[in-house]
């Protein structure tokens, strides 16, 4: 408890703990960035955002660079999650592939500002930031990979990951398309990926 000049007990403010207090930051700095841009976007804006001294931003990520790492990295966590739990329990390799390409879908919809930092790659080549977008890239093709390689496992390994590599470049265009076409929902923007894609591996499972 503080005493005010009147003599008044004021509560002390509750200090946030480290943990929720980064994730805090980290959301702001996604809707900044993506509102403004990579290059535009300042610390300041983001720490009066965030209700924060800017040393303290600082004190956490190290640059802005370092803050926008931090994002990528917290979506391609998140990505990695809901795809993975999407997944999980499929009775066959359709149903897997359909949910995840729908969970993909759904991340995107409801991730607008750290799918908009992914799409910031060409103004960020060079930089750390977009070895973290490649990186987000390669993790989704390695669980496309090995989700094949266990419904599929009389193909040969190249050709898998060739398969899954595709995969994840055709739906990255996909989800572009989507952001100009605001009636195609996940579900639907999924049935058309499943068209393309499923009549092209529906061979290797028997279907």
């Amino acid at each position: 408890m503080t005493v005010t000049p009147e003599g008044e007990a004021r509560p002390k403010r509750k200090r946030m703990p480290r943990a929720e207090r980064e994730h805090q930051m980290i959301e702001t700095a996604e809707a900044v960035f993506a509102e403004l841009g990579y290059a535009t976007a300042s610390m300041d804006e983001i720490a009066e955002r965030v209700g924060v001294s800017k040393p303290m931003l600082y004190e956490y990520f190290h640059s802005k660079e370092g803050l926008l790492l931090a994002c990528i990295r917290h979506s391609r966590a998140e990505l990695r999650s809901v795809t993975e739990h999407a997944v999980t329990g499929a009775g066959d390799a359709e149903e897997a592939i359909r949910r995840g390409l729908h969970a993909y879908f759904v991340f995107i919809r409801e991730h607008r500002q750290a799918w908009s930092l992914l799409r910031q790659e060409m103004t960020l080549l060079g930089t750390s930031a977009a070895d973290e977008i490649e990186a987000t890239r390669q993790q989704q093709t390695d669980l496309i990979a090995a989700l094949m390689s266990g419904y599929f496992a009389s193909s040969p390994r190249l050709q898998v990951e060739a398969s899954a590599e595709f995969v994840v470049g055709a739906c990255e265009r996909m989800a572009i398309w989507c952001e100009r076409h605001e009636e195609v929902t996940p579900e639907l923007a999924t049935d058309y990926a499943m068209d393309m894609v499923w009549n092209g591996l529906r061979h290797r499972a028997g279907a």
